[in-house]
C-alpha cells in the first residue's frame, strides 16, 4: 500500500472525508497555488500534465492546458516543478497515455517517483490494456488509480477495483469534466456500487462543482476530486490566495457535515 492509499485510508478510519484537488501543471503560478491548496486542507493533490488532445477534459481544463502548452510545458517541466515542492500531502499526476507511452513506461514511472509523485491517473488507458503500464508503475512504487464508469457492469467494477491502487476514481457522470449546476444522481450511484465491491477508498470526481455537492457525494463516497472549479479559479483569479480560499470552502463544508 502506497502513501496515497495510506493517507486516504487514515482519513476514513478517523471518520473524515477526503478532498483531492486537481490543478493544471505548467499554468502560470501553479506551484504556489498547489502549496496554497495543501495548506488550505487538501488531502492530496492531482497535477495535470497538459496534453493537446485531452479527451476527458471539458473547456475549462482544456483552456488551462492549452495555455500551459503554449508556454512550453512538457512532462519534464511538470515533474521538475513537483520535485521542488515539499507540501506534506501525496501528489498524483494525471495525463494521457500517449504522453506516457512516448516518454517510455519504465522511464516515466521512474522519473515520476524520483520527483516525489506517488500515483498516476491515465483516464484513456482501459483496464484491458493497462497491464504493461501497471507493471512498470508497481515496480517503481507508483500507485495506479483506476477509473470506474457509471455504465460499467458489476463484474467490470469488481475487476477495476482489484487493480486499483491509491483509490478508485468513481466517474460521477457520463461526459467530460466541468462544473454542473446540480449533482448528478449517477455520482451517488457509482459510489454506492463501488463501496459494495472494495475496501479501497472510493472517491468521486467529474461534476463535483460546489462544497454542497461535495457534501452530498460524501454521504456515500469516501471523498471527492474537485477539478474544474479549481482550474476556473486558476484562470480567472490566478492567485494562491484564491485557490486557498476555494479549497478551504470545500474543506470546511466536508468537515462540518
Amino acid at each position: 500500500m502506497g502513501p496515497l492509499e495510506t493517507a486516504l485510508r487514515a482519513r476514513r478510519d478517523e471518520g473524515k472525508k477526503s478532498l483531492v484537488v486537481y490543478l493544471t501543471g505548467g499554468f502560470p503560478g501553479w506551484t504556489r497555488m498547489l502549496e496554497a491548496a495543501a495548506e488550505a486542507g487538501a488531502d492530496a493533490i492531482e497535477v495535470g500534465i497538459p496534453f493537446s488532445d485531452p479527451v476527458m477534459d471539458g473547456p475549462v481544463i482544456q483552456e488551462a492546458s492549452e495555455h500551459a502548452l503554449r508556454l512550453g510545458t512538457t512532462p519534464i517541466n511538470v515533474l521538475e516543478g513537483i520535485r521542488q515542492l515539499d507540501v506534506g500531502v501525496p501528489i498524483a499526476v494525471m495525463t494521457y497515455y500517449n504522453l506516457v507511452y512516448r516518454f517510455g513506461l519504465e522511464r516515466f514511472a521512474a522519473e515520476a517517483k524520483a520527483a516525489g509523485v506517488c500515483a498516476a491517473i491515465l483516464p484513456d488507458l482501459p483496464l484491458e490494456e493497462s497491464a504493461e503500464w501497471c507493471s512498470a508503475a508497481d515496480t517503481h512504487g507508483i500507485e495506479t488509480v483506476m477509473l470506474a464508469a457509471p455504465t460499467a457492469s458489476d463484474e467490470r467494477l469488481h475487476r477495476v477495483c482489484q487493480r486499483a491502487r491509491g483509490f478508485v476514481y468513481g466517474v460521477g457522470l457520463l461526459g467530460i469534466t466541468g462544473e454542473r449546476a446540480s449533482l448528478a444522481a449517477s455520482a451517488l450511484e457509482i459510489a454506492r456500487r463501488l463501496k459494495l465491491q472494495t475496501e479501497t477508498p472510493v472517491l468521486v470526481g467529474v461534476g463535483i462543482s460546489t462544497p454542497d455537492q461535495a457534501v452530498q457525494t460524501c454521504a456515500v463516497a469516501d471523498g471527492v476530486i474537485v477539478g474544474s472549479a479549481v482550474v476556473r479559479a486558476m484562470i480567472e483569479q490566478g492567485t494562491p490566495e484564491a485557490i486557498g480560499k476555494l479549497v478551504a470552502d470545500f474543506r470546511n463544508a466536508l468537515d462540518a457535515a
